[in-house]
C-alpha cells in the first residue's frame, strides 16, 4: 500500500544525507584550521601550541601570552553569532560544530532534494496545501540542526519527516471504538458520498467490525432512488444475519433511517448503519436530505466515504461534502490498490476531520482503524 509514495520519501531521505555529508566533507577540508579554532575556544591546546612551548620557544609562547593576558581579546561576537538569528552558519561554526563531532544542515543541502520531495508529493496526489505544511515542518526542523556523526543525517531527515508527516495525518484524530461504547444507545451513523465508492460494502464491513468487536448492528437502506439499491444491502444483511430497514424505492430517505433508529431502541440494537443515496454536492435536492436527516434523526456521526485511489479528487470532494453537509471523518476505500497515498495524507488536514477506516480488499474483514503513526511509520519503512 503507497509503495510509490514510500520509494519517493526514501529518495529524499537519500538525497538530502549524500548532500549534507558531502558539503561536510568539503566544509571540513576547506577549513584545515577549524579543528585548532574550535579547541581554542573550548580552551584545550592545539598541537601548534604544544609545538611552541618547547625550549626556548615555550618561553617566548609564555611571555607572549602573559603579555596578551592584559589585552582585551579582539571581539569575535560576529563569527559567533553568525546563523543564531536563522541566516546561514559562519565557517568559525561550520568549524567548530565538525572538530567537536558534529555537522550543521544548511538551506543549500535541503534546497534541491526540498523541491524534489514538494513534485513528488504532488504527483502523489497530494494536496498542495497539505504539500506546503510538510516542506515546511521538514524545512524548520533541520534548517540549522546540528547531528552527531556518530548519528546518520538520514535519521535526522527520517525524523523530520515522521513529524511533518503526522502533523498533517493525524488531524482530528479520535478513537472510534471508545465513542461508540461511550456514546447512548443506539448510535446512528449515516454514510454519504459519490456514487460508486463503495458505501453500501463499507455498511457491510463495518458492521463485521463492530460485530467482531461485541456491538450488535442494523442496517437501514436510505438509498432509495437507485434501482437495485434494496436488493444489494439485502444480501449484505442476509449475508451477516442483519436485520435491514427498507422502503420501497422512491420513498423518504429519512423515515427509513429514523424506522431503523426506532427499531433499534426498541430491540436492544447498538449501532444504526444508514446508506444514503450517491451524490455531488452540488445536487441540492439530495444534499437538502442529507440537511433533513441530520434535523430529524440527529445522527451521532456522519461519515464521508470515497475511493483512495481517487487521489485529489477524493480530497476536493471531502472538502466539498464537509462544507456542503458536514462530515465527522471519513472512510477511504480500497487503499490497498492506492501507490500513491495522496487522499489518506491529505483529507484530515483540508477538512479538519479524520480518516477513521481504511478499506483493503472485497472481503468483509478487508476494513482496518486507520492509525496516523502506523501509517507513518509504513511510508517510512521504520
Amino acid at each position: 500500500m503507497f509503495d510509490g509514495l514510500k520509494d519517493k520519501l526514501r529518495s529524499f531521505r537519500e538525497d538530502v544525507e549524500e548532500t549534507a555529508d558531502v558539503d561536510a566533507s568539503t566544509g571540513a577540508e576547506a577549513t584545515a584550521d577549524g579543528e585548532s579554532v574550535a579547541a581554542a575556544v573550548d580552551g584545550e591546546p592545539t598541537e601548534r601550541d604544544a609545538a611552541g612551548r618547547d625550549g626556548s620557544a615555550g618561553a617566548a609562547a609564555d611571555t607572549e601570552s602573559a603579555d596578551e593576558s592584559s589585552t582585551p581579546a579582539p571581539d569575535r561576537g560576529d563569527e559567533r553569532d553568525d546563523g543564531a538569528d536563522g541566516s546561514e552558519p559562519s565557517t568559525f561554526q561550520r568549524a567548530k560544530a565538525f572538530a567537536t563531532g558534529r555537522i550543521i544542515i544548511e538551506e543549500a543541502d535541503l534546497e534541491e532534494p526540498l523541491w524534489e520531495l514538494e513534485m513528488a508529493l504532488l504527483e502523489s496526489d497530494v494536496e498542495m496545501s497539505v504539500a506546503e505544511q510538510i516542506l515546511d515542518t521538514v524545512r524548520e526542523t533541520m534548517l540549522g540542526e546540528s547531528r552527531r556523526q556518530v548519528e546518520t543525517t538520514g535519521e535526522l531527515v527520517e525524523q523530520a519527516l515522521h513529524d511533518a508527516l503526522l502533523e498533517v495525518i493525524g488531524v482530528g484524530q479520535f478513537d472510534f471504538e471508545t465513542r461508540i461504547e461511550e456514546a447512548d444507545k443506539p448510535v446512528t451513523i449515516v454514510f454519504t458520498g459519490v456514487n460508486g465508492v463503495g458505501k453500501t460494502t463499507t455498511i457491510a464491513k463495518l458492521s463485521q467490525w463492530l460485530g467482531d468487536r461485541g456491538y450488535s448492528s442494523v442496517l437501514a437502506n436510505g438509498d432509495t432512488y437507485r434501482a437495485g439499491a434494496n436488493e444489494q444491502i439485502a444480501e449484505h444483511a442476509d449475508r451477516l444475519d442483519r436485520e435491514l430497514i427498507a422502503h420501497e424505492q422512491g420513498g423518504d430517505p429519512t423515515a427509513v433511517i429514523y424506522d431503523a433508529v426506532e427499531y433499534a431502541a426498541a430491540n436492544d440494537v447498538d449501532v444504526v448503519l444508514g446508506d444514503t443515496a450517491g451524490r455531488l454536492h452540488t445536487s441540492d435536492d439530495l444534499m437538502s436530505q442529507l440537511e433533513k436527516i441530520d434535523r430529524v434523526v440527529e445522527p451521532d456521526l456522519t461519515l464521508f466515504v470515497d475511493e483512495a485511489v481517487a487521489g485529489q479528487d477524493a480530497v476536493n470532494r471531502a472538502r466539498e461534502f464537509d462544507a456542503a453537509a458536514e462530515v465527522d471523518g471519513a472512510v477511504l476505500t480500497k487503499a490497498d490498490a492506492d501507490t500513491s497515498g495522496g487522499a489518506a495524507i491529505s483529507i484530515a488536514y483540508v477538512t479538519g476531520k479524520p480518516v477513521l477506516f481504511l478499506g483493503t480488499g472485497q472481503g468483509y474483514d478487508d476494513i482496518r482503524r486507520f492509525d496516523p503513526e502506523a501509517l507513518v511509520d509504513d511510508l517510512l519503512g521504520t
